[in-house]
């Protein structure tokens, strides 16, 4: 069966972003050859377009005033588009704005919306979409009683096409209207190296490491790792106690990471942390307590100090 779908997706540096690219892929493989449409909306939407493969039709507008995201801006440029397309699904990340996005748009369309969702398929016709429950420990699979289905997708649950068609038809969206919401200040938080999402190798430390000098101890660790591979991360506990920032929390409250290799450092492993990091594809852990929760996670572990084992492991990665 093939189906319509709307991508809604975004941009970063007049690209669309690397999850918008992963979402294209999920719409890719249940649109079973049917029409997949994108809106970008923004300064560069046009241009942008014309990298978004998978995509049939791209809607667009080029105000620079979609930059700063307003939710109900976006959602009467994302209903003009649906009622272009007409679509049956619409696919949504699961970040800050889709958050916003998702809910507010099953409420105006009558319909139901699943969120934080990694797995979509189609099932004879029948849309199955499948989320974490419990805090990752249990996998809940949901269907829809209503159209459109409004699904949110968590980061790094599915490839980006590396190939394949690009939109042929450029259809205009509204610009943007009043909005009752006023941004008066902005503050972009300090970053190094890669993003947290984006980053193959995570290297996380937690209340284990005992204070925020233990993070420079990890740092030494992703020095050696490649900062072009590797990155820092941290638990819920660290980043309150104020060892850390917040931008490089992962949890449930933070942001979700599904690297190849997660280095869980002094991490107890609570529900909330693993719903961050349970995508990973291999879990490390490093923990003096061998009954920690986050073991039962691991591929593999390491029992003892970090203080002794990290440094060891640098040494031994350095080739000393």
């Amino acid at each position: 069966m093939t189906r319509t779908i709307l991508v809604v997706g975004e941009l970063r540096g007049g690209q669309p972003s690397s999850a918008t690219r992963e979402l294209l892929g999920a719409a890719s493989q249940i649109a079973a050859g049917g029409p997949v449409g994108i809106t970008l909306l923004g300064a560069g939407a046009t241009s942008a377009a014309s990298a978004c493969t998978g995509a049939t039709v791209a809607y667009v507008n080029d105000s620079a005033d979609y930059d700063a995201f307003r939710a109900e801006q976006w959602l009467a440029a994302i209903g003009a588009a649906m009622d272009a397309l007409g679509p049956d699904t619409v696919l949504v990340s699961q970040d800050v704005s889709g958050r916003q996005i998702a809910p507010r748009l099953a409420h105006r369309r009558s319909t139901a919306a699943a969120m934080d969702c990694t797995q979509i398929a189609d099932d004879e016709g029948v849309l199955r979409v499948t989320r974490p429950a419990y805090g990752g420990n249990a996998l809940a699979t949901y269907t829809f009683a209503t159209a459109p289905a409004i699904v949110t997708v968590r980061e790094k649950s599915f490839d980006a096409n590396e190939a394949g068609s690009v939109p042929t038809d450029i259809v205009a969206l509204p610009p943007p209207g009043p909005s009752r919401v006023q941004i008066t200040k902005t503050e972009r938080a300090a970053a190094e190296g890669l993003r947290l999402e984006d980053a193959p190798i995570v290297v996380s430390g937690g209340r284990g490491l005992g204070g925020p000098e233990g993070f420079e101890v990890l740092k030494q660790l992703v020095d050696v790792l490649g900062r072009d591979r590797a990155t820092l991360g941290a638990s819920r506990a660290a980043v309150d106690l104020g060892w850390c920032p917040p931008s490089i929390q992962v949890g449930l409250t933070g942001k979700v990471v599904a690297p190849n290799l997660y280095i869980a450092i002094g991490i107890s492993g609570a529900s909330q942390h693993m719903a961050g990091c349970a995508g990973s594809r291999a879990i490390v852990v490093i923990n003096r307590d061998a009954d920690a929760n986050m073991l039962g996670f691991a591929r593999y572990a390491l029992i003892g100090d970090y203080r002794q084992i990290v440094p060891a492991l640098v040494q031994a990665l350095r080739g000393d």
